[in-house]
């Protein structure tokens, strides 16, 4: 599965993901020529070289009618990355101002265009919270928007160009401190950056004074991200690496890994066990019969000697979240037992899919697995028992006699 993994250890800004997202595409400076070729209004992107503690890689400016903004205020776009807003007068546009720029002006495929309007539609949701105003009265300044729209434009593209099938991230760290602003000096993260945040795993570091992650980072994570916490296993094909213009006594750019991963199948289960000595077999077999139809994804039961050395059994249930209250439910209801404990597991498993396969028996379900390097097939029980049970061989024999003729295909 083609995977986006983005390292968020010196936070997020809309210009640092532009430009490590550029390093990952086949020719960086003819990428560089597309997204001068958006029709972005005024304004053109610039990639030049840059180290940071000893590493190679990207910066991009954005040039807006020949200039680039002030870094010392915050604003919509990359604090830490080079740039803050610190035009604090002239005009301003509002969402419909983006709405007609996105829609009419910018020669972008239709998917980009409802992507661009999505994570702008994030950021005017923050800010109308913060300052407690409809979303369609917050205005952006005039250059801050040619600015965000360009960040926003640039890493929209290039997430459609480069067609990841999933994208993951880490814990974001948003630095430490205030951020002066044209309103006046706010603490970190800034009030719309923590709003975009919520629901996603953030730090900070007492080595690291400033903000790291902007509200156009935290917007762009907040659309595109699926999944935060540590890197999944990963066949790297390419690592890209956005530079940001500060310097910090960590490496200030954010890097992104793109690769082959099983991960989309990685994740929490939940499960719950508890102990019964008191219950028959065929209650028992009968309680496993009920999880299973509710939705439960395992059910087993293990011979446990209890208190006082009494044989008893531990029954082991796995689930998916959402069916916790009807399973704790069912428990109660159809088992001896008054009390359950539950425990959250990190698991893997295999990518899998079923297919029919015409063999000389008959028509005969297969089931293959895959990922993280390993590759698997079984062939259904149920059919190869009904073949058996229909022509008289045994379930060993049909099975050798589909191995073959598959192997002969």
């Amino acid at each position: 599965m083609r995977t986006i993994y983005i390292d968020c250890g010196m936070g997020a800004a809309g210009d640092m993901l532009v430009a490590a997202l550029t390093e990952l595409t086949e020719e960086p400076d003819k990428t560089i020529e597309e997204l001068n070729g958006l029709h972005l209004p005024h304004t053109q992107f610039v990639r030049e070289a840059s180290a940071k503690c000893g590493i190679t890689g990207t910066h991009i400016r954005v040039i807006v009618d020949g200039a680039e903004e002030n870094e010392d205020l915050h604003g919509y776009s990359h604090a830490h990355g080079g740039t803050g807003h610190a035009h604090e007068h002239g005009e301003h546009h509002g969402l419909h101002s983006i709405r007609h720029i996105v829609r009419d002006h910018l020669a972008v495929p239709e998917p980009v265009r409802e992507d661009i309007l999505a994570v702008y539609g994030l950021l005017a949701e923050a800010e109308s919270r913060v300052h407690d105003r409809p979303v369609e009265e917050i205005h952006f300044h005039e250059l801050g928007t040619a600015d965000a729209l360009a960040d926003i434009t640039a890493a929209c593209y290039l997430m459609h160009k480069l067609k990841a099938d999933t994208i993951c991230a880490s814990p974001v760290h948003v630095g430490r401190g205030t951020v002066r602003c044209a309103h006046g000096i706010l603490p970190v993260p800034a009030p719309a950056t923590a709003l975009l945040l919520e629901g996603i795993p953030i730090y900070s570091r007492e080595e690291i004074e400033g903000e790291l992650c902007t509200p156009t980072g935290a917007a762009l994570l907040k659309y595109y991200v699926r999944e935060f916490g540590p890197m999944p296993v990963l066949t790297i094909e390419k690592i890209g690496y956005g530079m940001g213009r500060k310097d910090f006594p960590i490496a200030n750019c954010v890097r992104v890994l793109l690769g082959e991963s099983g991960d989309a199948l990685r994740g929490e289960v939940q499960e719950l066990d508890f102990n019964v000595d008191d219950m028959t077999g065929e209650e028992i077999g009968y309680l496993t019969e009920k999880l299973l139809a509710s939705g439960a994804l395992e059910v087993f039961v293990t011979p446990v000697f209890m208190k006082k050395n009494r044989p008893g059994n531990l029954i082991t249930v796995l689930y998916p979240e959402e069916k916790e209250q009807e399973i704790v439910c069912l428990i109660f209801r159809d088992s001896t037992t008054i009390g359950i404990r539950k425990t959250v597991k990190e698991r893997f498993v295999l990518e899998r899919k079923a297919t029919s396969l015409e063999t000389d028996l008959g028509t005969v379900r297969k089931k293959e697995s895959s990922g993280y390097g390993v590759k698997r097939t079984k062939y259904e029980y149920e059919d190869r028992a009904k073949i058996a049970e229909e022509q008289g061989l045994s379930i060993r024999e049909v099975r050798e006699r589909i191995e073959r003729g598959n192997r002969n295909e």
